[in-house]
């Protein structure tokens, strides 16, 4: 049921476009999340390099005994200052710190005049225990906790008059990864109107007419009458229609022609086999007159056999909807053959009745000529219809099954027209079959004898009648 909800072409396009939309969701939220997280930076380098500027002018300009009181004035919980006779940065090239020392430089008016060194690099730490973290969160939250926790240190030395050094340290943590309220307002905005968009109109274009042409095709391959399709919906979905539109065109016209080609040499037949008939009637020696007789006669049922192969695709009798139990209690009323009925599951079939009367006939007579017996039951699975024939004969050997749907093969060649007929019955059967969208196949019983399986469509939707 599940892989089936999925299989759809709708639910598919969905799927797809919201697993999009969310891919670049998260996408720009990673940009944001990074851009927020620089910017942020950048201002508290910022904020800490015009403090710094600031104590390094007021040490170098106030008494010394005053120098403390300034440093303890400037500390702060995110920022700490200290005055001694070494460098907190011992190198002089950096890479990461350009922007700030360019900061303290223009708030000091200095043209390079002084050492200014700036150090930046990121750090690791552990988290605190959650219950401890719980209660003193206040910028960092859920989202970030995922063992370690990644920070910026930067360390700032700034060269004092006098020999010695404002040494400056500041850590602040990356910013927790956010999704602000407007993100997630035009997440559902964007993916309603994409959803609306492609699902009614766009789908509704493109479904529509497939199903059309699902459901034509269906009906086509059931042998029943389809007028051709219109032509909607985008354009491969236009070029489709009129491909499966020419497509039976042609498939009518050569069924058609057909038909009419060998009703025509049919009817050419007839007249001089009756001829040959008349004229055989009128030899003297009644040895010869019988013989030629048999064999005109024989010849006429040939005719007449394969007639009736041809006319086993014919389009000419409508569809009707059918319940199978009725069907096959009408059959064993109409036919000399005796055979059982094994009831099964209640259903409806919708096929052309007579045709199908037919080549069901010629199924059951077979299996009571040549298996002593027929019993004829049923099952519905999977939206098909699947009937069994038994009899309790020899069966056929695995090599001749096949053979045994071909015209005029009769796998006893010994067998009389009385007994065996003209080896139509199976070939009729299965055409009149495959013309209903469905087939049949022989198989030899483990218990013995032959089964023969008949397959066809199911309707169990009580479709209207006719076409």
């Amino acid at each position: 049921m599940i892989q089936g909800v999925f299989s759809s072409l709708r639910v598919q396009l969905v799927l797809l476009i919201m697993a999009t939309l969310t891919a670049a969701q998260l996408v720009s939220l990673w940009l944001f999340a990074d851009e927020r997280s620089l910017a942020i930076q950048a201002a508290m380098g910022f904020e800490a390099a015009g403090r710094a500027a600031n104590a390094a002018k007021l040490i170098e300009e106030a008494p010394i005994d005053l120098h403390d009181s300034i440093l303890r004035a400037a500390d702060s919980p995110l920022v700490r200052f200290d005055l001694t006779d070494e460098p907190l940065v011992d190198h002089t090239v950096h890479s990461d710190g350009g922007l700030v020392e360019a900061r303290v430089r223009t708030l000091l008016n200095d043209s390079y005049s002084r050492d200014i060194r700036v150090e930046l690099h990121e750090i690791e730490r552990e988290l605190m225990p959650l219950p401890t973290i719980a209660y003193e969160m206040t910028e960092m939250h859920m989202a970030m906790m995922q063992g370690k926790l990644a920070a910026v240190e930067m360390n700032l030395s700034i060269s004092i008059s006098g020999g010695q050094w404002l040494n400056v340290s500041t850590r602040f943590e990356r910013p927790p990864i956010q999704w602000p309220l407007y993100s997630m307002l035009t997440f559902g905005l964007t993916a309603t109107a994409l959803l609306i968009s492609v699902s009614w109109f766009v789908m509704s274009g493109l479904l529509g007419p497939l199903r059309r042409l699902v459901k034509a095709t269906e009906n086509l391959g059931r042998g029943e009458k389809v007028t051709n399709l219109p032509t909607k919906g985008p354009l491969e979905v236009r070029e489709l229609t009129s491909g499966f539109n020419r497509m039976q065109e042609r498939l009518r016209r050569h069924v058609s022609d057909r038909t009419s080609m060998l009703a025509a040499v049919g009817h050419d037949l007839r007249s001089p086999l009756t001829a040959m008939r008349v004229r055989a009637e009128m030899v003297e020696d009644d040895e010869t007159r019988e013989s030629l007789t048999a064999s005109v006669e024989e010849m006429t049922a040939m005719v007449e056999a394969t007639l009736s192969f041809a006319k086993g695709v014919s389009e000419n009798e409508p569809f009707e909807t059918i319940t199978l139990l009725d069907f096959l209690r009408d059959l064993k009323t109409g036919m000399l053959a005796d055979f059982e009925i094994v009831p099964g599951p209640e259903f409806q079939a919708r096929l052309r009745p007579n045709a199908f009367k037919r080549a069901l006939r010629n199924i059951i007579e077979n299996a009571v000529r040549y298996g002593k017996s027929a019993k004829v039951s049923w099952t519905v699975t999977d939206g098909e219809i699947v009937i069994h024939v038994d009899d309790e004969g020899p069966g056929i050997p695995e090599a001749s099954i096949d053979r045994v749907f071909d015209p005029f093969v009769r796998l006893d060649e010994s067998r009389s027209l009385e007994t065996g007929g003209h080896g139509l019955g199976l070939s009729i059967a299965r055409s009149i079959l495959r013309a209903h969208g469905g087939d049949i196949t022989l198989s030899n019983r483990e218990t013995g004898g032959l089964r023969a399986t008949i397959r066809l469509p199911a309707s169990n939707s009580n479709p209207s009648k006719g076409d």
